[in-house]
């Protein structure tokens, strides 16, 4: 539900810590913190002009993978590193720097909040740059190694500096309502996280322009001073009006602006914006506010004026454009675009003259992400979503012949890097029974060479096992997926209460052949205090295709409830499940879904959480809501479907609703609105307020909230 997608799945938590005893049970803290990881590879990247890999170990040092033997030797350590940066007179890192990148085969770039830093991996380079400094760490900013060119935002507004040579303010907008170069553009959907574009070669910067001084204010409330203080946001809600977003460039050499022509209506989507290699032009995919007509056009960047559109996509649901154009650096006229056009998300090799695409995938398991290609760009490696969603696999297409190639057959999830020289790859790979095993894959020979296996971290624990499962949707012929977690010594005959944790909105997938299962480990804790876990994605989940997706089309959670009945139904299949003790549990969307089936179907569960939840969706903002309902006046029927006030006297389960008071994502009104209409119609609810946290609770008072909802769930539901 925005992109804070990942905030909205933020109840997957993974944790892990080293284990002192044996076959004991996990405690919320450890199942909540974050402790209990399996041992791995993290930050790997391809080092340029080679076939080798780098990657940060435990010990906090960079080290190599040779893709020739698969030896690892170290490159860097945090020692190393901080004594380069204390000869440039700059504070040691406590940690390798999370981010760093390659800017030659010898040296890497990373930021230290206040500067932007190069420094070597070899005797012979080992020698810390600073190559920007900035007086506060910027929330945004962008780098060209190119040119030198560093450009950041500072209280909503633009700079750039050139060489550490002062900072130049682009843009002077007073006014709070005008934000410059902020990720924080559509309400960061449409896969937008940033508003910075530098130029290929680092002469132009683009930026997003955001005016939102037509948004209502939102209020939000800071109780932590003496006298409680405003804080408002602007907030636009679905079928009100909606931010202007333009798009500029500026010229580094000459210091002149242009704004680009979009043209009317004022509040369309800018979305995709990527430079053309020669940049003489940018493109921008132009989305209408209705969501459901997109263009791709080519703009000038020295004239601002619209050139031509490349191509046009029309939907009858919904278009969502997520990704930029992805150039050929040995074909510059040649790029790859994404779209769910056929169904599934696929990729088309298009010309900046607009020649007719070339489709380069197909079939029915959606592309998820480009990998890259190899050194001749005669070939291109991809993730899709394989195995009805639950693994993730990497093929190879041919450019010229189309032959594709299935490259990670095992089912699972596979992570894979690929060599700037594109003969190997390396592959994090994970499946339910596998907590983590790193190869080698050599795409010349077929050879792989398993570098590391993961232990186990949770061998001494008593740990309930886990199952994957299909079930048939309520439209009788879809595949669904499920997972359930039981009690690890259950006694034959005794009935056990059942919790379903639930999602089930747009772009979200609980389930997938991965270590857990996908599951965090608080569902495994509380399997351990004698529960069943399970979890279904329902359709209108992500990563099945677009028909999979949208039959929530103008009517959130109708579907997605049936599906989730159906999951209902076959837990009241088991014999040790104890029908008459169901549970279900759910954050924002999830929160949606947990009380509309409390509200729809009240004599099934007995007790609910909602955290976060939405309640009308007229409540909720524009860019989001309007893609799936429509805006009230063009879908009436379908919000007083989804307005959950008007059936808070259908609730008969006992219910904790929680919200953090800092919401700007699902604001607070939604949950108090709910309780009062319980209020007026008598029925009993449980409320708890986190003061001072957003969407999620973060830090250590989320082991006080998991903590809660697993005492809420021991109180009415366990005895």
């Amino acid at each position: 539900m925005f992109n804070k997608r990942i905030l909205l799945l933020g109840w997957v938590l993974g944790s892990f810590m080293p284990v002192f005893a044996q076959n004991r049970a996990l405690t919320i803290t450890e199942a909540v913190t974050g402790r209990f990881r399996p041992e791995t590879y993290d930050q790997v990247k391809a080092i340029p002009l080679s076939d080798d890999f780098s990657f940060v170990d435990k010990s906090k040092e960079l080290k190599k993978i040779t893709g020739a033997t698969g030896e690892t030797v170290p490159l860097l350590t945090l020692e190393q590193l901080n004594a380069q940066l204390g000869a440039a007179g700059l504070e040691p890192l406590k940690a390798f720097p999370y981010g760093y990148e390659w800017e030659s085969n010898t040296a890497i770039r990373f930021g230290t909040g206040k500067n932007l830093v190069r420094a070597g991996v070899s005797p012979a380079t080992a020698k810390a740059v600073v190559l920007a400094d900035f007086e506060e760490a910027p929330a945004y900013s962008a780098y060209s190694p190119e040119s030198g060119v560093a450009a950041f935002v500072k209280d909503n507004n633009l700079y750039v500096s050139q060489n550490r040579n002062g900072a130049n303010p682009v843009t002077r907008d007073a006014d709070k309502g005008i934000v410059n170069g902020s990720g924080y553009v559509h309400r960061e959907e449409f896969g937008i996280h940033e508003g910075i574009f530098i130029s290929p070669k680092g002469t132009q910067v683009a930026w997003y322009r955001k005016d939102e001084t037509m948004v209502t204010d939102y209020p939000l409330v800071n109780t932590g001073t003496r006298i409680a203080e405003s804080r408002p946001v602007k907030y636009p809600m679905a079928g009100m009006t909606s931010e202007n977003v333009t798009l500029g460039i500026y010229n580094v050499s000459n210091g002149l602006k242009t704004f680009i022509r979009t043209g009317e209506p004022k509040d369309q989507y800018l979305t995709a914006v990527t430079w053309d290699p020669s940049e003489k032009f940018i493109y921008i995919g132009l989305l209408n506010r209705g969501q459901d007509h997109l263009k791709l056009n080519q703009y000038s960047t020295e004239t601002g004026e619209f050139v031509r559109t490349l191509f046009e996509e029309r939907s009858d649901k919904w278009v969502e454009p997520e990704n930029p154009l992805y150039f050929l650096k040995t074909r510059p006229t040649e790029f790859i675009w994404q779209s769910e056009r056929d169904g599934y998300n696929q990729l088309y090799l298009y010309q900046t003259s607009g020649k007719p695409a070339k489709q380069l995938t197909y079939g029915e398991e959606p592309v998820l992400d480009i990998l890259g290609t190899d050194a001749r760009e005669e070939n291109l490696y991809y993730v899709v979503s394989a195995d009805l969603g639950l693994s993730r696999k990497v093929y190879r297409v041919n450019f010229k012949s189309g032959k594709t190639v299935l490259l990670t057959p095992e089912k699972g999830t596979h992570g894979v890097t690929v060599s700037a020289g594109g003969r190997y790859l390396l592959d994090k790979y994970s499946s339910l029974t596998v907590p983590g095993r790193i190869s080698l894959l050599d795409l010349k020979t077929g050879k792989s060479n398993v570098l590391f296996e993961a232990p186990d971290p949770l061998k001494d624990f008593a740990m309930p096992k886990a199952e994957l499962l299909t079930l048939t949707a309520a439209d009788g012929k879809t595949v669904l997926n499920g997972r359930i977690i039981k009690p690890a010594d259950m006694v034959p005959g005794k009935k056990y209460p059942v919790i379903v944790y639930v999602y089930g909105g747009p772009h979200a997938q609980l389930v997938t052949d991965s270590w857990l299962g996908g599951a965090s480990l608080w569902d495994y804790y509380m399997a351990q205090k004698g529960y069943v876990l399970f979890t279904m994605d329902n359709r209108g989940s992500g990563n099945r295709g677009f028909a999979f997706e949208n039959v929530i089309h103008r009517r959130l959670g109708q579907e997605e409830m049936k599906d989730q009945l159906k999951g209902v139904d076959y837990l009241k299949t088991l014999p040790y499940v104890d029908a008459e003790r169901l549970g279900v549990f759910g954050w924002s969307f999830g929160g949606f879904m947990t009380t509309s089936l409390l509200t729809a179907y009240p004599d099934v569960f007995k007790v609910g959480v909602a955290g976060g939840p939405v309640i009308d969706w007229k409540w909720y903002e524009i860019m989001y809501g309007e893609r799936y309902m429509d805006t009230p006046d063009e879908n009436p029927e379908g919000y007083a479907r989804t307005m959950l006030t008007d059936k808070a006297g259908q609730l008969k389960a006992r219910l904790l609703m929680i919200h953090g008071a800092q919401d700007p994502v699902v604001v607070m009104q939604h949950s108090l609105e709910f309780i009062k209409a319980c209020i007026r119609e008598g029925k009993p609810v449980d409320y708890f307020v986190y003061p001072d946290h957003e969407h999620n609770v973060r830090g250590k008072d989320r082991i006080h909230l998991m903590e809660k909802v697993s005492d809420y769930f021991d109180i009415h539901l366990k005895k």
